[in-house]
């Protein structure tokens, strides 16, 4: 009996001791490490593993087929063993935030040298943050020593949908000393939630440094959740923690439309807030999915927003009679021509498209850009590189934030 606890007691000191090592040797390398030529090394501990890899959104792009033509996803490097350690070193990287997960023997692997993590739908990835001086897009996504405004996480009822809903709001520094401050309601993309743009689009960070280097204007930011059959992020809500996806979050079909709906969150914020009421104190934009609902809401709700921003936006209308030719569509559809006319006779101040040059969705913002060309509606256009992705959606609140209520 003696020899039996022996041999117990060695196996859990055995375990605690190879446990507490594992750990040990993670607290004990750095990773990831920004070297001064602004390179930066990864490295993770793994002596049993064959193959380490990285995946990241800085390394060259992968092209992938996806629902909806050929997309572009995060590029893959293999890693170098030495002692146990698998390390790699980047090339030079621009002033960014940026995302990455190892890949030990096939299966997705988080860097435990790192507790900055953000969620994209269903996956977890690591992130960091490169800054060269001040006012670089790092810059503007860091957490500086600048006044911060409140983000709070808010329940509000929806009688369109009959239901409880969620979303994020962020206040302004200055919000508790009282005033009333312009309104913009920011939309996340497809498989997003009220939980997107506080975290993968760093929403608070831009505000906050804008407004305190005076070029934003002090002002709410409204951050819904565009699925309509979900009431808030998953594992936030009553049903409980399901797996969310991509495009399919929850079953059953919604009582209404997230633009139907959209009224209810203008509602709520306008009696619960004190803002500025008004066309041209209320501004409304988001990314992809969100660019469409931003397209959707401003044409339901003509004279409800002065500055209108499409970021990426999915613009099809879902009409199989004529495919993919956005213009046709448009030209087809007598409600929604209709609506667009009611909208731009109100004069919006600024009706933004911005998009990536190499974006899936290039082709369909190009065609809603010659319909608004063929009627001479007034729109500012945007282009940069790259394609549909969370660096260029930063860059475009960034600059759309600074260009409103002035």
């Amino acid at each position: 009996m003696k020899k039996l606890l022996s041999f117990i007691c060695l196996m859990v000191f055995a375990t605690s001791t190879w446990a507490q090592q594992a750990l040990f040797n993670s607290q004990n390398l750095t990773s990831p490490e920004i070297n001064k030529d602004g390179t930066v090394t990864f490295r993770l501990a793994a002596p049993k593993a064959i193959r380490v890899q990285l995946t990241g959104d800085f390394l060259p792009k992968q092209k992938i087929q996806s629902p909806f033509g050929v997309a572009e996803t995060d590029g893959i490097v293999d890693l170098v063993e030495q002692n146990g350690v698998w390390t790699y070193t980047s090339d030079v990287l621009e002033p960014e935030l940026y995302s990455y997960k190892f890949k030990v023997d096939g299966m997705d692997y988080l860097d435990p040298s790192n507790v900055y993590r953000c969620r994209d739908i269903v996956s977890f990835t690591n992130i960091f943050i490169i800054t060269k001086q001040k006012g670089d897009c790092g810059d503007l996504y860091s957490v500086n020593n600048v006044p911060h405004g409140n983000v709070n996480r808010v329940w509000y009822d929806s009688p369109t949908l009959g239901t409880s809903r969620r979303m994020t709001v962020y206040t302004p520094p200055t919000y508790e000393k009282g005033g009333k401050y312009p309104v913009l309601y920011l939309l996340h993309g497809a498989g997003g939630d009220e939980e997107a743009w506080p975290t993968l689009g760093r929403a608070a960070q831009i505000l906050d440094n804008l407004i305190a280097e005076g070029k934003a204007k002090p002002m709410i930011v409204v951050m819904t959740n565009g699925n309509a059959n979900c009431d808030a992020a998953p594992g936030e809500w009553h049903r409980g923690m399901y797996k969310p996806a991509f495009m399919s979050h929850m079953d059953g079909k919604p009582k209404a439309s997230t633009e139907e709906a959209y009224k209810d969150v203008m509602n709520y914020v306008e009696n619960h807030y004190r803002v500025l009421k008004g066309q041209k104190n209320t501004a409304i934009c988001g990314l992809s999915m969100g660019g469409y609902h931003t397209y959707a809401i401003s044409k339901l709700y003509p004279g409800k927003f002065d500055y209108i921003g499409l970021f990426s936006a999915a613009i099809q209308m879902g009409q199989s009679n004529h495919g993919n030719d956005i213009n046709a569509q448009l030209e087809a559809d007598p409600v929604t021509a209709a609506q667009l006319q009611k909208l731009f006779a109100t004069n919006p101040k600024l009706y933004w498209i911005a998009i990536g040059n190499t974006d899936f969705l290039y082709d369909q913002n190009k065609t809603y850009r010659k319909f608004l060309d063929n009627k001479g509606y007034k729109y500012v256009y945007r282009e940069t590189g790259e394609g549909h992705i969370w660096k260029n959606w930063r860059i475009y609140l960034t600059e759309f934030a600074q260009m409103i209520f002035k």
